[in-house]
This record gives structure tokens, sequence and C-alpha cells, in this order.
């Protein structure tokens, strides 16, 4: 009986097996913040691309204007306030402050749409460019048809308004030519021709150009001349011809000789047409 009390009073044994597990790494969402940034970098690259094809130039040109740093670091200085915008609002048509009270120093204010103001008065000026073009061209007809002799010549005459201005071209045809072969010599028809346009053209206010073309027709081996040479040297011929006709010498901004580079006829370089003299009355620059 005692020997059975002892059995039954002892504890069991109990063996405790532990397995280690590798440790759960919760990501708490971090891929739903790096997920957002990718859309949101997405959304504004196809809202910057429809930007640029959805606008013309002017419109590119002032995001990039408004989105330029320098651009925004001189409104913070110069805006007087500590808030975004400098202490302007968005909807805000100047974003400088031209009153002394805004900042400890009165800063220059900057005009209001400069750059915009500046683009009106070119187009203000180019208007008046064009309506004084348009006399010319009036004014040179009239000329050639009073008189019979230099009425056929209205053919080789051509006017084309350029990006450097109007173009007046006296062109070479196969039965009429401005100079002496392979020289720098005027003939009597296109004398009194630039007799004419002086005439009409003069008093200039806008800047004249002179440009000598030619065609593609090589000089004989051994000769010092070239195509150059030629029509740097007709072009000199022209304006010696302007100026004995009223043309002042402060009028002319540059003279020049293209040799073939710039054909009249591309297809043919060869063509007589691509003989020929550009008188070009640039436009007025915008005043500053």
């Amino acid at each position: 009986m005692a020997r059975g009390n002892n059995i039954s009073n002892q504890r069991p044994i109990i063996v405790k097996k532990i397995v280690s597990a590798p440790p759960v790494v919760h990501h708490n969402g971090a891929w739903k913040v790096a997920y957002a940034d990718f859309v949101t970098a997405m959304m504004a690259f196809f809202l910057l691309m429809w930007l640029i094809s959805s606008t013309d130039e002017a419109g590119r040109k002032a995001l990039a204007e408004y989105f330029t740093p320098t651009l925004v670091e001189m409104k913070k200085n110069n805006a007087g306030g500590k808030d975004f915008f400098g202490g302007n609002s968005i909807l805000s048509d100047q974003d400088y402050r031209d009153s002394a009270g805004q900042i400890g120093a009165q800063a220059i204010p900057t005009p209001k749409d400069s750059s915009a103001a500046s683009n009106m008065g070119f187009k203000s000026l180019k208007h008046q460019d064009r309506e004084e073009f348009e006399k010319i061209k009036q004014r040179v007809a009239a000329r050639l048809n009073k008189d019979q002799s230099l009425r056929k010549l209205n053919k080789n005459i051509r006017f084309t308004e350029t990006r450097e201005g109007l173009r007046i071209e006296l062109i070479d045809e196969s039965d009429f030519s401005m100079f002496a072969l392979s020289t720098d010599t005027l003939l009597p028809p296109a004398r009194r021709l630039l007799v004419e346009v002086a005439k009409a053209i003069r008093p200039v206010s806008n800047p004249l150009m002179v440009r000598g073309h030619t065609d593609a027709l090589p000089f004989p081996s051994g000769r010092t001349m070239n195509n150059w040479m030629l029509s740097t040297a007709r072009a000199e011929a022209t304006r010696k011809a302007l100026e004995q006709n009223g043309i002042e010498a402060q009028a002319f901004a540059r003279i020049e000789g293209v040799a073939d580079r710039e054909p009249y006829a591309p297809n043919d370089i060869y063509d007589p047409r691509n003989r020929r003299i550009s008188i070009t009355l640039g436009w007025q620059k915008t005043p500053r």
C-alpha cells in the first residue's frame, strides 16, 4: 500500500520541443506608397504630354517660363510673402509686388507680361512694315508700267515676304541678264531697273540687305574668279548703284554673296533664274 502511494505521488516528466520558425515580416503597406508614387508620376507625365500637344508655341513658352526654377526663386524673393506663391494668389495676374510696404527694400517691378508685350509690339511693327511693303510693291509696279521699255521687266522682279523681311528679287532669264557674262558690270536695262527700285523704296527706314546669287556653272581652271567672289562683287555693284540713286549708305545692314548655295530653281542648278540679286528690307526691331 505504501509502495503504491509512492508511485502515484511522483510527477510526470514532460519533454517540450520548441521548433524555431522564421519571423513574420509585415510590409505595413509600403508597396502601396511606392505604387501611388508611380501612378502620380505617370499621371504627371501624361498631363505634360497632353499640354505639349494641345498648346501652341506661345503657350509652351509660357509654361516653360512658369516652371523655370530661377523665375520661381525670383518670385519668392520679390513677392514679399512666406506662404506658397510668395504670398500671392495663384489666380493673380501680376506675380510681382511693386509696393515698398511689401518688403524691406523696394524691388524693381517687373512689367506685367513683358514677353507678351514685346511680342505685341513686334507684331504691331510687323503690321506697319507689311503695309509699307505693299506700298513699295505698288510703287515699283507703277514705275515699271509707266515706261514701255521697262514694262517687259515685270516678269524679272519678284516680291516675297521672308523671315528677314520683304525680299525684292531681280532675276535673270534666258533673254535678260543683270550683268555682263562672268563680271560684275551692270547692263543698261538692269541699271534702269535698279533706278526705279531705288526711287520706290526711298527713304529707307528698315535695314537693307543685298545678296548676290549665281548659278552652278564653274569657272574655267586657272581663273582666279569663282562663284563666291562673283556673287559678292555683284552684290557690291548693286549696292553702289542703289547708293548712287538716293539710298543712304547707313541704310545698308549687310552685303553678301552666297554663290549657288540658295538656288531659285533647286531642280536645275544651271537654270539662268538662279542668277539674281536679292534686295531685302528687313523688319524693324522692337523698341526696348
